[in-house]
């Protein structure tokens, strides 16, 4: 990437100093209608999360043991995650085939709220309401977390194609500019697939973001799960059963036979989200349509929007990155769910 963030070992940053630190930053403003981004520590990330949210999870939140965080790359999956997670955690309170499930009220993002919006709007007091278990989200690399969240919580992550996950987001950022009435028609696929390789993307580069949680997965397998939205889409009922082992309310015997992590997956089902009145009318606690974070739920869709060689020349600059890494991402080819 050629600049120099100078914050290179840093893991947090001061409140009061905020500001300052990030208005020197290097900055990239080329992507419609989202907040301009800042290099920090090797990471793209929006300026508002440097001065607020950021200082604001490693000052004001208070993580649980019990807790568990949803990490995720943007737009590869965290939607659906949510509302799995979700589901499963809160199965005793909230039965999946009952019609006054949240998920059949709330959108997904609003039932698991990410930090670095909650913190934005409440200042820790949303989190600080919610019983425990909680399940809470993120966006932030895994070297940006609080010490006392990667200690002493148990954290999911889920990664997805490096071209799918652009596609996505890039349609994701056409959208929530329109309806912020942002004129993104001009941003083409080409302009985003050339900031996506430098890394010049929210949380980019993607693949560091991924490969960073998959270490630790490997090192701590139980205190980070590693998920891949590719292998969910071909079986989800085995990885719901995954999730809830490892978030420590396994499915009983009676549960089982009930059926009860195939009603949460059907629940949980693209179909049933999107045609929830909540995510085709509703809106965020942050104020984006609801209806914006369900497509089609497919990998290896982003066929349908970049061309073979823009393909292998993003995944030649993946696979040079990750070069001795020992991670890989997950063959596009599953059918589809929500993303």
């Amino acid at each position: 990437m050629g600049e120099d963030d100078g914050q290179e070992g840093a893991t947090t940053m001061p409140h009061a100093d905020a500001a300052g630190i990030v208005a020197s930053l290097p900055l990239e403003t080329r992507w419609p209608s989202l907040s301009s981004l800042r290099r920090y520590a090797g990471f793209w990330l929006p300026e508002v999360v440097l001065k607020d949210a950021f200082p604001a999870v490693h000052s004001v939140l208070e993580p649980r043991p019990t807790d568990v965080f949803l990490a995720s790359f943007p737009k590869s999956g965290s939607t659906w995650l949510k509302a799995l997670a979700f589901a499963t955690l809160n199965r005793s309170s909230h039965p999946p085939l009952a019609g006054d499930h949240p998920l059949r009220h709330c959108g997904p993002h609003d039932c698991v709220r990410f930090l670095e919006m909650g913190l934005n709007t409440s200042g820790g007091e949303f989190f600080e309401a919610l019983p425990s278990p909680r399940v809470l989200a993120t966006h932030l690399p895994y070297t940006l977390l609080p010490g006392r969240i990667t200690h002493e919580c148990r954290i999911v992550y889920i990664c997805r194609d490096p071209k799918d996950a652009l596609v996505s987001f890039w349609l994701f950022a056409k959208k929530a500019s329109s309806a912020r009435g942002v004129d993104a028609g001009s941003f083409t696929m080409q302009e985003a697939f050339d900031l996506f390789c430098e890394g010049r993307c929210p949380a980019g580069p993607q693949w560091q973001h991924a490969l960073q949680y998959w270490v630790e997965s490997v090192r701590r397998p139980d205190r980070v799960l590693f998920l891949r939205y590719e292998e969910m889409l071909l079986d989800p009922e085995s990885h719901v059963k995954k999730l809830a082992k490892f978030m420590g309310c396994e499915f009983s015997d009676e549960e089982e036979e009930e059926g009860i992590a195939s009603a949460i997956v059907e629940l949980c089902s693209l179909g049933k989200l999107k045609g929830m009145e909540a995510n085709r009318n509703g809106t965020t606690s942050w104020g984006v349509k609801n209806e914006s974070f369900f497509r089609e739920g497919v990998a290896g869709g982003w066929s349908n929007h970049m061309t073979p060689e823009m393909g292998h020349r993003l995944d030649k600059i993946v696979e040079d990155a990750l070069q001795g890494s020992g991670f890989t991402f997950a063959t596009s080819s599953a059918p589809s769910s929500s993303s």
